[in-house]
């Protein structure tokens, strides 16, 4: 999953536990986030657990998690504008990486793009990435 680096922060130091997206997310509790954390880090730098996932008109999800969200009101109705839904990804366990891998030691190792917003890891990923899901389960 990307996030702006001050969302992967916030994330991995357990500041916050709900990542909100404009779009549905079919991932099931359990399944383990890799968190890349976007422009100027341009890094994999840690892993957390999905706990669940909220699917709600923004108002009832802002009324719910607002707290945890890690955003102002503000940042919260502009990245959501003109969104009828949105999903609230609630995550526990976060952990950082002892060595963040860098997208230029991703893609030369297998041409590794991240994602615009999330994705599951594709077989062609580098096997770091993999390994990191086998430790977790």
């Amino acid at each position: 999953m990307s996030l702006r680096p001050r969302f992967a922060d916030a994330i991995l130091d357990g500041s916050k536990t709900v990542e909100l997206r404009r779009t549905r997310v079919s991932a099931v509790p359990g399944t383990l986030i890799v968190i890349y954390a976007s422009a100027p880090v341009m890094s994999v730098v840690g892993v957390a657990t999905l706990d669940a996932v909220d699917i709600d008109r923004p108002a009832a999800l802002w009324r719910r998690h607002k707290r945890e969200l890690g955003l102002t009101r503000q940042e919260f109705d502009a990245y959501l504008e003109g969104a009828e839904i949105a999903c609230g990804l609630q995550v526990r366990e976060p952990r950082v990486l002892e060595e963040p891998y860098p997208l230029s030691w991703l893609r030369g190792h297998a041409g590794f793009q991240p994602p615009q917003s999330y994705r599951y890891l594709a077989d062609l990923d580098p096997e770091p990435l993999h390994a990191l899901t086998r430790a977790h389960g």
